[in-house]
């Protein structure tokens, strides 16, 4: 039978999660993550030997996880018209329900560690690459891409002017237009 433990860096990356979804990025400290994980802070700086390596490989599980969501939903429609930006809208929309973003610590973060965004850029182009390469109608597909990062950034700006019900009757014509394809 085979292991099932995570592995030490494992184990500290679920506990800054935790822990960052619970006081924000920003306030993030090395000795808490140790502590929730259960391990020394030498032990914690072995893996990350500093709090901006230990952030960007939390942006980057995040963008694993995302992928993951993303490639499960894609598979869940792979004959539809513009399967790929149905796809990813439904991931949108699970992800808004289920781990909504915490907004002030992330930009914090990113103030105080611009290469954060980094791997977030590079994602975002392989995404718009795949949905060009994958849509019937590219210039939906776009659009699409861009309502979706648009929603996104006033969500991580804390500037969401919009209702939730106003959000939803946009992302259900946006799918109608998909679906349609017109």
């Amino acid at each position: 039978m085979a292991d099932t433990k995570p592995s030490s860096r494992q184990r500290l990356l679920e506990a800054a999660d935790a822990l960052a979804r619970e006081v924000g990025p920003a306030n993030l400290s090395l000795d808490a993550v140790a502590a929730r994980a259960g391990m020394s802070k030498g032990g914690l700086l072995y893996n990350f030997p500093t709090k901006a390596k230990l952030l960007e490989a939390l942006v980057e599980a995040h963008i694993a996880r995302a992928e993951d969501a993303l490639q499960e939903s894609e598979c869940a429609c792979p004959e539809r018209r513009n399967g790929m930006a149905l796809a990813y809208l439904d991931h949108f929309r699970r992800e808004r329900r289920e781990r909504p973003l915490r907004a002030p610590g992330m930009l914090a973060a990113i103030a105080e560690h611009p290469e954060l965004i980094a791997p977030v850029r590079r994602h975002q182009r392989v995404l718009l690459d795949r949905l060009n390469a994958r849509s019937q109608d590219r210039e939906l597909a776009l659009i699409a891409f861009l309502a979706i990062e648009g929603l996104r950034c006033q969500q991580l700006l804390d500037s969401q002017s919009l209702e939730p019900d106003e959000v939803e009757m946009a992302l259900a014509r946006l799918e109608a237009l998909l679906a349609s394809g017109s």
